[in-house]
C-alpha cells in the first residue's frame, strides 16, 4: 500500500492527535481502523468455517492451523482493490478469503450468512475489546489518578461554590470526591455493558432461513461460530443485532464523556486569575500566548471540554441508528463507520485529563486566603453577603441562634451580615458587636462541644476551615471504596 503523510489525513485524529498521544493511537489502532475493521471480518468468517467443521467433525489440527495462517495473510488493501469490482465490502472479503483458505473448505466461506452476520458480529466483537483493553484502563488509570488527588488533598480547606458565589467551606479532597464517586460509576456500567455486546448468525431477515437448510441445529452453529469470538447471540435478530446493546455502551461512554468535561470546567475556572487556587503543569519551554508572555493557560482543561462539544453530540446519530425499515435497511452504513471517531475522541480527553490530574497543583495559601473572603476584597470588605471576610460562617451562626430558640435568627444573622458590609467589617467582627446574640451562640457552641469554652466562640469564626462537616471523611471514605472497586 502506497504511503502516505499524516498530513495529508482529513482528521486531526489521525495527524494532530496521532502525534501528540502517539501510544494511546496505537493501542485504538487494532480495534477500530479501517484495518482493524477488516481483520475482524475475516475472524468472524473464520469462526465460521470452524463453526461448520466442529459440527461435521473435521475441525482437525492441521484444517485449524490453515485456517490461522489464512487469517493472517489477508491484506486490506485487496480487500478494497476486490470491491472495486464487486461493488460490495463482504462478498470482496469472501472472494479474498476463498483464495487463501485450504481449497477442502473454501465452500465453507460465508456458508449460511448473510452480510450483517459478519458485520454485526465483528463490530460487537471490535467494541467489547478496544472498551476492555483501552476504553476501560484508561479509565480506571484517570480513576486512581483522581484517587490519589482526592486522598493527598482530603484536609485541604476550601471554600465551597454555589451559583459561582462563596457558600461555606468544603475541601479540595471533597470536591473531587464528587468525580471519583460519578465516573467510578459510569466506569462500573461500561463494564458490564462491554460484556452484553451480542452477535449474530441468524441469516438475512433473522430467522434462520439459510442455516436450517444446512444444520439440524441452526442455534447450535450460532453458539459455537459466536464462541469462537467470545460473543452471545442477540435474543432476536433481523438482518440485524439488535442495536439496543451498542447503543447503550456508547450513551454510558457519552455519560462518562460528560462527567469528564464537567471535571475540566471546574478546574479551569478555579485557574482563573482571581481565584488561582489550582494551576495545571506548564513546562518550562511551554507557551501560553503568541503575545502576552506572562500567560499560563489552563488549556488542557479547555482541551478536554473542546472535544467534549465535538464528539458529544453524536449521541444523536446513535439513536438514530437505533431506526431501520422492517428487517434492514442500509441508512447506518455511513454514521455506524464514524463511532471509531467517537471512540478515539472520548479516549484523547480521557487520557489529556489523566495528565491534567496528575500534574495538577495546589496553592493551599490562596486557598486559605479565598476562603477567609480575601479575594477581591479591599481593606477588608470582599463584597456582598458570602463575599465578606467570614461570611462563609453566617449559615453555622444562624443554625446555632436558631438552637437557643431565636426563631427569626436567620433575619438576625442577616442583619449582622449586611453590618459587615456597610461597616468594612469581617463577619466576626460584626458578630462581635452583637454581644448578646454572640453570647447565645457560643453558650451553645460550648454545650455541643464545638468549643471549649463560650468565650472561644469568636475563634471559631475567625477560622472558617475549621467548619467542614464530613468533608474529609466523606472524601477519604470515596477514595479508598473506589481504589479498590477499579482493582477488583
Amino acid at each position: 500500500m502506497q504511503a502516505r503523510s499524516i498530513f495529508q489525513n482529513l482528521s486531526p485524529i489521525d495527524h494532530r492527535y496521532s502525534l501528540s498521544e502517539k501510544e494511546l493511537f496505537e493501542s485504538l489502532v487494532p480495534w477500530i481502523s479501517e484495518e482493524a475493521s477488516i481483520s475482524a471480518c475475516v475472524k468472524a468468517e473464520i469462526a465460521l468455517i470452524k463453526a461448520h467443521l466442529t459440527l461435521r467433525g473435521q475441525d482437525t489440527q492441521e484444517l485449524l492451523t490453515a485456517l490461522k495462517k489464512a487469517e493472517s495473510s489477508i491484506d486490506p488493501e485487496t480487500v478494497y482493490s476486490e470491491e472495486e469490482k464487486t461493488h460490495h465490502n463482504i462478498r470482496a472479503l469472501v472472494n479474498v478469503l476463498k483464495k487463501a483458505v485450504p481449497q477442502e473448505v473454501a465452500p465453507l466461506v460465508h456458508l449460511g450468512a448473510t452480510s450483517v452476520d459478519i458485520l454485526d458480529t465483528a463490530l460487537a466483537y471490535r467494541m467489547k475489546g478496544v472498551t476492555q483493553y483501552v476504553v476501560l484502563p484508561l479509565l480506571k488509570k484517570l480513576e486512581l489518578a483522581l484517587c490519589d488527588l482526592v486522598e493527598r488533598e482530603a484536609e485541604t480547606p476550601q471554600v465551597g461554590r454555589t451559583h459561582g458565589q462563596h457558600a461555606v467551606p468544603i475541601t479540595v479532597g471533597f470536591a473531587l470526591s464528587e468525580y471519583v464517586s460519578r465516573l467510578g460509576k459510569s466506569i462500573l456500567e461500561i463494564e458490564k455493558r462491554s460484556v452484553e455486546l451480542k452477535g449474530k448468525l441468524a441469516g438475512a431477515v433473522g430467522a434462520y432461513n439459510a442455516t436450517s437448510v444446512l444444520v439440524k441445529d441452526p442455534e447450535l452453529l450460532e453458539r459455537l461460530y459466536l464462541s469462537e469470538l467470545g460473543l452471545e447471540a442477540s435474543e432476536h435478530s433481523t438482518q440485524l443485532v439488535e442495536p439496543e446493546y451498542l447503543l447503550r455502551l456508547l450513551l454510558e461512554f457519552n455519560v462518562a464523556f460528560g462527567i469528564i468535561a464537567n471535571l475540566a470546567d471546574d478546574l479551569r475556572n478555579l485557574q482563573r486569575t482571581e481565584i488561582g487556587e489550582l494551576k495545571e503543569n506548564f513546562s518550562a519551554d511551554q507557551v501560553g500566548s503568541s503575545t502576552m508572555p506572562q500567560k499560563r493557560n489552563p488549556w488542557n482543561s479547555e482541551h478536554v471540554k473542546s472535544l467534549w462539544k465535538a464528539f458529544s453530540p453524536r449521541v444523536m446519530t446513535f439513536f438514530m441508528d437505533q431506526i431501520s425499515e422492517h428487517q434492514r435497511d442500509l441508512t447506518n452504513s455511513a454514521s455506524q463507520r464514524f463511532v471509531a471517531d467517537y471512540v478515539a475522541g472520548f479516549c484523547q480527553a480521557v487520557a489529556r485529563m489523566t495528565t491534567v490530574i496528575k500534574g495538577l497543583g495546589v496553592d493551599r495559601e490562596r486557598l486559605l486566603y479565598n476562603l477567609r473572603g480575601g479575594a477581591g476584597s479591599e481593606g477588608g470588605n470582599a463584597g456582598r453577603g458570602s463575599g465578606i471576610v467570614g461570611g462563609v460562617l453566617a449559615e453555622p451562626a444562624y443554625i446555632l441562634l436558631a438552637e437557643t430558640g431565636v426563631s427569626d435568627a436567620h433575619e438576625v444573622i442577616r442583619r449582622i451580615t449586611l453590618q459587615a458590609e456597610q461597616e468594612g467589617l469581617t463577619f466576626a467582627q460584626a458578630l462581635e458587636k452583637q454581644p448578646e446574640v454572640l453570647v447565645r451562640i457560643g453558650g451553645k457552641m460550648a454545650e455541643l462541644g464545638l468549643v471549649p469554652s463560650a468565650s472561644d466562640a469568636l475563634s471559631f469564626f475567625e477560622h472558617p476551615e475549621r467548619y467542614c462537616g464530613l468533608a474529609v471523611q466523606k472524601a477519604q471514605r470515596l477514595a479508598v471504596k473506589y481504589r479498590s472497586l477499579m482493582s477488583r
